[in-house]
């Protein structure tokens, strides 16, 4: 019995400790939208603990969670991901990333939505050798939104 007890009692330790890791990573799993002073929506990502902004949202309807990347040409997202998401590959390409040049395919996803804030027709790229499921929400998508950083806090909202 009293093995039992402890057991449970680091179970609901490490859940607990999981989910707090969690809010660090992603502050912003559930997105922030508020009206804006023009009245448009407006998204608050609040910055994680490493610096970045982590937000849900959805290519082509599928869930996937975006790492804003001001520095990416693209929306990039890894090729495991765009089977998943049934993307074609179009043309190659050479890509500059973090890790030096790798070869890459355009497309273009039909769909990207960051809560309210929606665009069709985005160009993306395929990046063969990129890890995990985070998509690079670069400014392919980002150019086209008023962004405001305030402290902590970035402010994406349409332009006005």
């Amino acid at each position: 019995m009293t093995l039992a007890a402890w057991v449970l009692l680091l179970g609901l330790f490490a859940l607990l400790f999981s989910g707090l890791l969690e809010r660090q990573h992603n502050p912003n799993h559930e997105l922030l939208v508020v009206e804006g002073e023009q009245g448009g929506a407006e998204v608050v990502l609040q910055r994680n603990s490493r610096g970045h902004y982590l937000a849900p949202g959805r290519i082509n309807g599928v869930p996937v969670l975006f790492l804003l990347d001001t520095g990416a040409t693209n929306v990039a997202l890894s090729e495991r991901l765009a089977e998943r998401i049934g993307l074609p590959r179009g043309a190659s390409s050479l890509s500059v990333t973090a890790n030096g040049t790798v070869r890459s395919w355009l497309t273009r996803l039909n769909r990207v939505e960051l809560g309210p804030l929606s665009m069709s027709g985005v160009e993306a790229s395929v990046l063969p050798g990129m890890a995990g499921d985070e998509v690079l929400l670069g400014m392919s998508f980002l150019k086209h939104l008023e962004l405001q950083q305030q402290g902590d806090k970035l402010i994406l909202r349409p332009p006005g």
